[in-house]
C-alpha cells in the first residue's frame, strides 16, 4: 500500500455523508456498484474536458476541484470530503466539466458508474432532492472560494483554506507543501511563506517538512475572513442531516 495512504479500517458506503442520506431502497440499489477505491496524494481524478465515467464518494480522502488556465496555471475553487460528491456535472446534464479534480489528502472513497446513478437521479424524489441541495451547497463554496481570493488578505485566504480542509478531515494534520498550497490559491509562493510564517508565530499551527498542524483551531477561526462562516452555514441549511462533525462558529457579535 502506497505509504500516502492512512489504514483501510472500517471502510464503509456509509461513511460518506451523502450516501449514508439515501433513502434505504435506494442505498440497497446501489450498494452492489458501489467499489472502494484508495486515493493517492496528488492523483488526478479527472481532467478538463475529459469524459466522467465514475461519481466519487470520499469517505477519508480530501478532493480539490482546480480551475486550470491555458499557461497551465490553477487555482482551487472548491474542497470535497466526506460530506459530498465527486462528479457533479454526471447528473447535473454534462458529462465534461471546465475542472481538474486532485486529491488533495490520500485516503478512500467509494466509485459508482455514472449509468448507476444516473438512473437514480432520474427517478425524482429524494435522490434528486439532496444532490440538487448538495450542488447549491457546492455552488456557494465556489462563489465564496471567487470572492475571497479577490477581497481578503492571504492569511485569511489560508485560515479558510485550512478550516474546510480540516471539517473535511478526522485529524488537525494536513500533509501539504507551501508551494503546493500557494498552487491551490493561485497566489506568489513568497506569499504564501509569509503567511504560514505569521500564522505560527501567532501560535495558531506549527509548520514542518510540508506538514501543517493546527495548535488553536478557536484561534483560527477568530482569524478568518467571512467566508468560511457563509460557506459552513449554508451548508447546515441546505443539507442538516449531512453536517459536519465540527465546533460551532465562535460568537463575534459582541
Amino acid at each position: 500500500m502506497n505509504k500516502n495512504l492512512p489504514p483501510q479500517v472500517e471502510q464503509t458506503p456509509r461513511k460518506n455523508h451523502i450516501l449514508a442520506a439515501l433513502p434505504t431502497a435506494t442505498y440497497g440499489r446501489l450498494f452492489p456498484d458501489l467499489e472502494l477505491v484508495p486515493l493517492e496524494l496528488g492523483e488526478v481524478l479527472y481532467e478538463p474536458g475529459s469524459r466522467q465515467d465514475y461519481l466519487f464518494f470520499p469517505t477519508t480522502a480530501v478532493v480539490s476541484m482546480l480551475y486550470v488556465l491555458e499557461n497551465a496555471e490553477s487555482a482551487e475553487i472548491a474542497v470535497v470530503g466526506y460530506e459530498g460528491v465527486i462528479g457533479i456535472s454526471l447528473f447535473m446534464g454534462g458529462e465534461t466539466t471546465p475542472s481538474r479534480a486532485v486529491v488533495q489528502n490520500a485516503g478512500y472513497a467509494y466509485r459508482l458508474k455514472a449509468a448507476a446513478m444516473l438512473t437514480e437521479f432520474e427517478r425524482g424524489g429524494a435522490v434528486q432532492h439532496l444532490l440538487l441541495r448538495y450542488t447549491q451547497a457546492l455552488i456557494t463554496q465556489m462563489t465564496q472560494t471567487a470572492v475571497c481570493n479577490k477581497h481578503h488578505a492571504i492569511d485569511q485566504q489560508l485560515c479558510r483554506w485550512l478550516l474546510l480542509s480540516l471539517d473535511r478531515l478526522p485529524a488537525d494534520e494536513l500533509a501539504m507543501t507551501r508551494g503546493l498550497i500557494a498552487n491551490m490559491l493561485g497566489v506568489r509562493r513568497a506569499g504564501m511563506t509569509d503567511a504560514i510564517d505569521l500564522l505560527q508565530s501567532s501560535g495558531l499551527i506549527h509548520y514542518n517538512a510540508g506538514t501543517i498542524t493546527v495548535l488553536n483551531r478557536s484561534k483560527l477561526e477568530q482569524r478568518v475572513c467571512e467566508c468560511y462562516a457563509v460557506v459552513k452555514r449554508e451548508y447546515d441549511r441546505l443539507l442538516p442531516i449531512l453536517g459536519l462533525d465540527i465546533k460551532p462558529l465562535p460568537d463575534t457579535s459582541t
